[in-house]
């Protein structure tokens, strides 16, 4: 006899297989699992989101989908249990399920009826599934005895699993997602724009064995967003229409923005999310143009003081428009590092903003500029808690040394951020005693971090390392420990070494 709750684990795994074929026979842009799992992350509060992203960082995405699953899996099983002994219960339960998903799939830009008959076929399969696995004993079975039910079952098992996996690998295999992904990248691998890959400046990286490259990789570029399927957007086909508080309404093209010349910026951006002495920071070169000069053609009326911006999947970010018009480098980016942007950063354009947090200015996969105010609209992170602002605070790490070291000359290394207003000094103490101050690499502009090196007469023992640092405004970094939330964690990054 089979377990109920496996029966129902395993037409919930049907199920989900089956919704998988489905949506990619239909050509939809999401399944009905990845659907589900979006919905997840835009309603879960942002007190729950963030010790999450803190606990897995870029993991995050995996994780939702493959949370989603088991969930999926686990309510299967509970169905399954209520199969025999409570049928109407189990179909309500099914009825629900289907419910909840279709719901989560005409809640995204992308919902549409193909989705809903995913859900529907998914929801078929589930009780199909249940109903072959978990019939009712007939008289015949009883009469052929216990060896041949259990023969039947085990067959009958054996072959929704197989059914399961084709199900499953066809779904991937007929993905027109993964179709329209490999046209993309040789979309972008053919682009030619006006750039080039620029040489990192001279005196800027120290070299020193374990420090943070100061120039990050687009491989190494640290990634936080809500899509857990980066938007597919061929250039041609790209709009941002800017709208809202504006003398008149403007829409803007991919050739539009490289005709116009594209300027070249070097930017390290941070998340908020990062904590103190984290690695959700990365610097590199970007190439685009000035978001000052697109709403300057638009004409920004008297009052106006936040910049709506949309993603194309639904996402939205608040940035003050004071932050656009001062002078700073605030780009639409097309490319980083001189090449195109990569898909999961934003390809084909996105927004860069110097010296502020990236939720509220770093829109990946924009379309759409409303002008407005911050009395009047909220962007989707400032509605789970976090501040509606965000600029950057003033923050350093130490990357080297780590754990062990040996007694004499030690390098004591790492870097440190003001972005737009600049790192005057970088300090380093050992054991609480007097701060010391670090010698600083090259910078092309305030606008980036800069790598700091000390050289530490290190004696055996165990000793802790703290730094500190101070921007050109004359702030010196607080020692007061803060969470991330609202508006970006404080305190000293310190390490302990113990010196042999």
């Amino acid at each position: 006899m089979t377990s109920p709750r496996l029966a129902g684990a395993l037409a919930a795994a049907a199920a989900l297989a089956a919704s998988q074929l489905t949506a990619a026979v239909l050509g939809l842009r999401e399944s009905p699992v990845l659907a589900i799992a979006q919905t997840a992350i835009r309603l879960t509060p942002g007190g729950i989101a963030e010790p999450i992203i803190g606990a897995v960082g870029t993991a995050d995405k995996p994780l939702t989908i493959v949370s989603v699953v088991v969930v999926m899996v686990l309510l299967g099983a509970i169905v399954g249990t209520w199969w025999r002994p409570h049928p109407t219960w189990a179909v309500a339960g099914v009825v629900v399920l289907v419910g909840l998903a279709t719901a989560a799939v005409l809640s995204r830009p992308y919902g549409s009826v193909g989705g809903v008959v995913a859900c529907l076929v998914g929801g078929a399969v589930l009780v199909g599934v249940l109903a072959l696995v978990l019939p009712e004993s007939s008289h015949d079975d009883t009469e052929k005895g216990p060896a041949v039910t259990r023969r039947r079952m085990l067959t009958t098992v054996g072959a929704v699993v197989v059914a399961t996996a084709v199900a499953g690998t066809a779904g991937e295999l007929l993905a027109s997602r993964r179709r329209r992904r490999r046209d993309l990248d040789g979309l972008r691998a053919a682009l030619r724009l006006p750039t080039r890959r620029r040489p990192t400046p001279a005196g800027a990286d120290l070299g020193v064995d374990g420090q943070a490259p100061w120039r990050t990789s687009n491989r190494a570029f640290y990634r936080i967003d809500t899509a857990l399927s980066p938007p597919l957007i061929d250039p041609a086909g790209w709009r941002l229409r800017i709208h809202g508080m504006v003398e008149r309404e403007v829409t803007i093209t991919y050739q539009d923005l490289v005709d116009r010349g594209l300027n070249d910026a070097w930017v390290t951006l941070c998340c908020v999310s990062n904590p103190v002495g984290g690695d959700l920071i990365s610097n590199t070169v970007f190439s685009g143009v000035p978001m000052r000069d697109l709403l300057d053609e638009a004409g920004i009326r008297p009052g106006a003081d936040m910049l709506l911006s949309t993603s194309e999947d639904g996402w939205t970010c608040g940035t003050p428009l004071s932050s656009l018009t001062d002078g700073r480098d605030a780009m639409l980016a097309v490319a980083m590092d001189g090449v195109p942007l990569p898909v999961e950063h934003g390809f084909p354009v996105r927004q860069v903003v110097p010296g502020l947090y990236g939720y509220v200015s770093a829109t990946k996969w924009v379309t759409d500029w409303r002008v407005t105010r911050f009395d009047e609209a909220e962007a989707y992170w400032t509605q789970r808690g976090w501040a509606a602002r965000g600029p950057v605070k003033t923050h350093s790490r130490i990357d080297v040394p780590r754990g062990r070291a040996t007694a004499g000359a030690v390098p004591v290394a790492g870097v440190a951020w003001a972005q737009h207003t600049g790192i005057a000094k970088v300090e380093v103490r050992v054991d609480d005693g007097a701060w010391q101050e670090a010698e600083l690499g090259a910078v092309p502009s305030d606008d980036t971090w800069v790598q700091w090196r000390w050289e530490w007469d290190a004696r055996p023992g165990d000793h802790r390392l703290e730094v500190r640092a101070t921007d050109k405004s004359g702030y010196a970094q607080t020692s007061e420990r803060a969470d991330v939330l609202p508006d970006g964690a404080t305190g000293y990054h310190g390490v302990d070494i113990s010196i042999a």
